[in-house]
């Protein structure tokens, strides 16, 4: 089995130091994040992804080609954080790897999103936008709970479903268009060029959120 590219936080140019280990040895060394690449031949990222998440919650971050959709979604479905997709460039990554750890050490108790001129509180269940009160409703707070916990991480629609609507309903997947429509008429500046409610086609959705 192909090793994955794990990250340790370094006095480096760029942050981080880059070891490529077997599963095993990445568990003894415990590092930071793991990079792993779909693409390769010799292994099965997905259940490498299973097994990293038998001993570990480290961000896993996919890279995949255009054309593996649907091993995209099973790896971000098997504990996986995020995806890029091929080609992209190395400050893409490393961007995308700083997102990753930040949410790895963000505590989510008491979370306060900003969104442009919206402010959510998820504790207490409140909205609001250009200091007005904006009323959301259980199942909207929930959706933005679910993908709260992943704050800049894509959301697979199965996920999604799964966290808010139950095992049940993971293939209704029309209810995820209609209650993000609405929170994005609620919340957006542009409820047609989202910003913050970020759809990823054919994969799911990812929330954005200002710094507080």
């Amino acid at each position: 089995m192909a090793p994955p590219l794990c990250l340790q936080k370094a006095r480096t140019a760029r942050g981080f130091r880059a070891q490529s280990r077997g599963a095993i040895d990445a568990g003894t060394h415990r590092p930071d994040l793991a990079i792993v690449d779909l693409a390769l031949p010799d292994f099965d990222g997905r259940e490498l992804i299973r097994k990293i998440r038998e001993w570990s919650p480290m961000p896993i971050v996919v890279l995949s080609a255009r054309h593996q959709e649907h091993s995209k979604i099973e790896a971000l479905d098997a504990g996986a954080d995020d995806y890029l997709t091929k080609p992209f460039g190395v400050g893409e990554l490393l961007a995308r790897v700083r997102v990753a750890l930040r949410h790895a050490a963000r505590s989510p108790a008491g979370q306060v999103l900003r969104l442009g001129s919206a402010e959510i509180d998820l504790a207490k269940r409140r909205a609001v936008r250009d200091g007005a009160e904006v009323h959301l409703t259980p199942i909207e707070f929930r959706l933005l709970g679910s993908l709260a916990k992943h704050l800049g991480m894509v959301v697979t629609q199965r996920q999604l479903l799964g966290e808010v609507w139950g095992p049940t309903h993971v293939a209704q997947t029309h209810y995820l268009r209609i209650y993000m429509k609405q929170l994005r008429d609620k919340l957006e500046e542009d409820p047609v060029r989202p910003r913050y409610l970020v759809t990823e086609t054919g994969v799911g959705y990812r929330l954005l959120a200002d710094e507080t």
